[in-house]
């Protein structure tokens, strides 16, 4: 989420160095006495993991699971424990269940977006308009939970959640809050999962959402040629691959193209005449005529004025703003012009969702994001609670959902803006047998779905084209939270799932 808390960064990884999670042996021993930093403060121990039978009604058929609340250590080269993981895993007695391992992205975001708003068993409501962070934080029966077919172990990155580093900050970010050492680790968390619980044998899959969409492919492809796990399938959601598609817009039109068709689509929606078959001759243009305009620049005043003239349609924008703007639409300018009559702003995750301006004579926004400001409450409400209430792990330590702090410390390494299309590229030339999903909202413009559409176009088929698929669908960044959109969702994830 540095593209969603502010903008992304990423890199790939060797084995002999850097930080690799403690042995599973090892998690119950460090768990039960005080555990100091590396500068000699003690933090209160982490409880033992803790159990819980749940059920939960989807579509008439009643899921009984068992919910794991726990922890994984992890160790530097040294064998020093540096770090340690918390999970909340649910899971089925059955024989040959797949396994579903779950990120989200940030960098500094907790999981709990994708276990309380996507996938999990259990939901909270959060992300669409008219959600107030004051709202009962409850959690209900989940419709679109994709427990019926997959357990699921959602991983909370070290500074997230209650995961926490056991060294200073200058060590934790070259540990932990780096591309390299960040994919390593949460790659050995995996593996030691799956030792843990005797699953190694299991079908896997992967899922991240965002950020953790950039981690996606990487930990897939580490896992295969380094750890040598094999996942079925990966699923990412409004995933962040190509950092450096969005760089150099006073040159390249290639920015551009990313956010028109979600700047579109929002138009679209507000019309209510947003469908698959009315955004196909927007990429169309986005592809043609609008990038070819964007190239010929002051060389073809003609061509300019036509363009002007297109985004303004497309858009609904002031003729005057889409003008001045060149027909380059800047995503922070463009979500206060949208509202700006109604003294509002809307949110880069979805533009649809809006909350009232508090500076709105200010030249630039300063209020924060609506969707992030919104979300933090509710999610951190149900997360405390379950925790520490329902399944009753013990701890009373800080729940970061969204923690702004691993996000200041991460480091920008060099391989950051290459993204992880080429990971994504050689973890499916590695294996015949991976799918991928690649799921967007429309209206999202932290990670819009023409970047993936890009990617995807550019990759060689590998035998199978239809492997990697790229899907759109109402909403934004996090377009689960409306129901329509989530069971769309599920039927194209059960479709994976069955794709073996």
């Amino acid at each position: 989420m540095r593209k969603i808390l502010q903008s992304a960064l990423l890199a790939t990884l060797i084995i002999a160095s850097g930080p690799v999670a403690m042995a599973a042996d090892d998690a119950k021993a460090s768990s039960t006495q005080d555990t100091a930093t590396a500068d000699g403060f003690h933090l209160p121990p982490f409880p033992a993991d803790a159990h819980a039978s749940q059920s939960a009604v989807v579509d008439g058929r009643t899921l009984k699971y068992t919910v794991t609340v726990g922890t994984l250590p992890v160790r530097d080269e040294k064998g020093d424990v540096t770090g340690q993981v918390v999970f909340t895993a649910y899971t089925i007695p059955g024989k040959d269940r797949p396994i579903t391992f779950a990120l989200n992205g940030g960098p500094g975001a907790s999981s709990v977006y994708l276990n309380f708003g996507a996938i999990g068993p259990k939901r909270v409501n959060f992300g669409v308009d008219g959600d107030n962070p004051s709202d009962p934080a409850t959690l209900h029966d989940n419709p679109g939970t994709w427990l019926g077919f997959t357990d699921l172990v959602f991983i909370d990155p070290i500074g997230t959640g209650y995961s926490r580093a056991l060294v200073p900050d200058d060590k934790a970010t070259k540990l932990f809050y780096s591309t390299d050492n960040d994919i390593k680790y949460l790659s050995r968390i995996v593996y030691d999962w799956l030792v843990k619980n005797g699953r190694m044998e299991s079908r896997k899959y992967l899922v991240g959402e965002s950020y953790g969409g950039f981690r996606g492919p990487r930990i897939t492809e580490y896992l295969q040629t380094q750890l040598g796990v094999a996942m079925n399938g990966l699923v990412l959601l409004s995933p962040y691959l190509d950092g450096a598609s969005s760089d150099d817009g006073d040159v390249s039109p290639l920015p551009w193209m990313l956010t028109l068709p979600s700047i579109a689509a929002a138009h679209l929606e507000r019309e209510h005449r947003l469908t698959p078959e009315a955004m196909a001759p927007v990429i169309d243009y986005t592809r043609t005529d609008y990038a070819t305009a964007l190239m010929k620049g002051r060389s073809d005043p003609a061509a300019t004025d036509a363009m002007i003239q297109k985004v303004t349609e497309l858009t609904g924008l002031d003729p005057v703003f889409v003008k001045r703007s060149g027909g380059r639409i800047e995503t922070q300018a463009y979500l206060r012009e949208v509202y700006r009559a109604e003294g509002k702003l809307g949110s880069r995750y979805d533009s649809n969702v809006t909350a009232w301006d508090p500076f709105p004579y200010a030249p630039h926004q300063v209020g924060g994001d609506p969707i992030l400001n919104g979300i933090i409450a509710p999610t951190t409400t149900a997360m405390v609670n379950f925790v520490t209430q329902t399944v009753g792990w013990k701890y009373y330590g800080r729940y970061n959902a969204l923690s702004y702090d691993v996000n200041n410390l991460w480091h920008e390494d060099d391989d950051a803006n290459k993204g992880s299309v080429s990971q994504l590229r050689q973890a499916v030339a590695n294996d015949p047998g991976l799918h991928v999903l690649i799921a967007h909202g429309w209206d999202d413009l932290s990670c819009p779905f023409m970047a993936s559409i890009l990617v995807v176009d550019q990759m060689p088929a590998m035998g199978d084209s239809s492997r990697v698929q790229v899907k759109e669908y109402p909403g934004g960044h996090m377009f689960y939270a409306r129901t329509s959109s989530q069971a769309t969702l599920l039927q194209d994830v059960k479709a994976l799932y069955g794709s073996r």
